[in-house]
């Protein structure tokens, strides 16, 4: 539970011409692109240290880089910096009302920004595999323990074992065994690449630096002794006196491992209450099971003024989301100019990332082929059985379920269990998957306290707001 704060907090109006909400790689490249146009720009990040999830940056400031890939995004965040974008970290943003009118608050005060123009720039979140165990200490998902390491140079444990579908999981089994990790188990749920010979042909002719930077991870892996296991998923986690101890299938035989950590990503599923909120138009991306929102060429959503970039749009990659945030930022701050250059790059990365999935293609772990005692709401902890007997009781739509069972109420207001639940009624009633299809987005979308709320109500009534 949010402790109440120690004392009442302060409330502020602000209105700059644009808005950056999340300060990865789109939104980083949004801002600065906005104010190389004159405008004045605001950007706010929940993290310490701004960077996003690709690069990731120290949460002290001072630090050395541990690698090429922080030490760009250390730049990048000088160089908003230096072009003068204000920048609020440990920001979160907890509303969105039509206007748009945004709702922000830090440890000290309560924001209500109405800006000119609207990026939406907020990634994604990881998916976990929801199979027994999965809510047990010491799982988390792959970015987690890579927050740890590159965040804060503290290792999730000692022995630790990966799962997942996507190279982000390599690239992080590297990056720990680099800090001093035994890695017990890499597991791919994809088959091997050199497989898929095509779509690999087409990686390289898209980014030929990106996919050889892959191989030669993959290559240091086998270095280190780190063996990738293809077509392989874990089934149960059990807690021992000694650790963890994984069972898995490769190839279709059952294994086992014992880790004192273990770390799963099966995917991303992009951050949109924002959009939602807003009243974006959606549409359903049934290849990536991702919810995305309808854009112009320039990253207009269907709201005017309203922009998004990247993985908040469906995974897309880094790459691509610098390209986007470049766009929208001159758009956003009101320049007609359009770059043959920066479209022509955005086209490669997208075909990139494009064949990439097509590498990496591999069936998720669905609710259908968990026991009915796995937890699906780890919030809530809200059990597979009681959703099936939820909608064998009639319960047809996710908001009934939702009502019936709690699912999706707790803290993290069904950040997970909520496309995990969508996709599982559209399967089993047989369904399209549509907006309509997930929890209805709410505000407040992210925990605050009680002293956070009154500081806002104060605000928009001094504002005479009916909102």
């Amino acid at each position: 539970m949010t402790a109440p704060p120690a004392q009442k907090k302060a409330a502020k109006r602000l209105t700059p011409a644009v808005l950056v909400i999340g300060g990865g790689a789109g939104g980083l490249n949004a801002a600065i692109a906005a104010r190389e146009e004159g405008a004045d720009v605001l950007l706010l990040d929940e993290r310490k240290v701004p960077g996003g999830q690709y690069f990731k940056q120290s949460a002290s400031p001072d630090a050395t880089p541990l690698d090429p890939q922080q030490a760009d995004g250390k730049a990048l965040l000088r160089a908003a910096l230096d072009a003068g974008v204000q920048i609020q970290s440990q920001t979160e943003v907890w509303g969105a009302f039509d206007g748009p009118e945004i709702m922000a608050s830090d440890p000290e005060c309560v924001y209500a920004i109405r800006p000119r123009a609207l990026i939406v720039a907020t990634g994604a979140y990881e998916r976990p595999a929801m199979i027994p165990g999965w809510t047990l200490p010491g799982v988390m998902t792959v970015g987690a323990a890579q927050t740890l390491w590159r965040s804060y140079r503290t290792l999730s444990g000692r022995r630790i074992a990966l799962f997942g579908n996507g190279p982000l999981t390599a690239q992080v089994a590297l990056e720990l065994a680099n800090g001093g990790a035994e890695i017990v188990l890499l597991g791919e749920a994809a088959s091997s690449p050199w497989k898929r010979t095509q779509a690999a042909t087409r990686m390289l002719r898209s980014d030929p630096r990106l996919t050889i930077k892959g191989i030669r991870m993959l290559a240091e892996l086998r270095r280190q002794g780190v063996s990738l296991r293809h077509m392989t998923k874990p089934t149960k986690i059990e807690q021992t006196d000694s650790g963890l101890w994984v069972s898995y299938e490769v190839h279709g035989r059952t294994k086992q491992v014992e880790a004192d950590a273990v770390c799963l990503n099966f995917g991303f599923q992009p951050q949109n209450e924002i959009l939602r909120l807003l009243g974006t138009k959606m549409r359903f991306d049934s290849r990536y099971d991702q919810l995305r929102p309808e854009r112009s060429e320039m990253m207009e959503t269907s709201v005017h003024g309203v922009f998004a970039v990247g993985d908040c749009c469906g995974l897309g990659g880094a790459p691509a989301a610098a390209v986007e945030g470049r766009i929208a930022g001159r758009a956003a701050a009101g320049s007609k100019v359009t770059h043959t250059k920066e479209q022509s790059e955005l086209s490669s990365h997208r075909a990139f990332q494009d064949a990439l999935w097509q590498v990496y293609a591999a069936t998720p772990v669905q609710l259908e082929t968990v026991t009915p005692d796995t937890i699906v709401c780890r919030c809530e902890e809200i059990t597979k059985r009681v959703l099936d007997d939820a909608m064998g009781n009639g319960h047809t739509d996710i908001g009934a379920v939702k009502r019936a069972t709690r699912v999706g109420m707790g803290r993290c207001q069904g950040r997970y269990c909520g496309p995990a639940l969508a996709g599982y009624m559209a399967r089993r009633l047989d369904l399209d998957v549509q907006d309509l299809s997930f929890f209805a987005p709410r505000i407040p979308i992210k925990p605050v306290d009680i002293g956070t709320l009154v500081a806002a109500e104060n605000l928009l009534d001094q504002d005479g707001s009916d909102d």
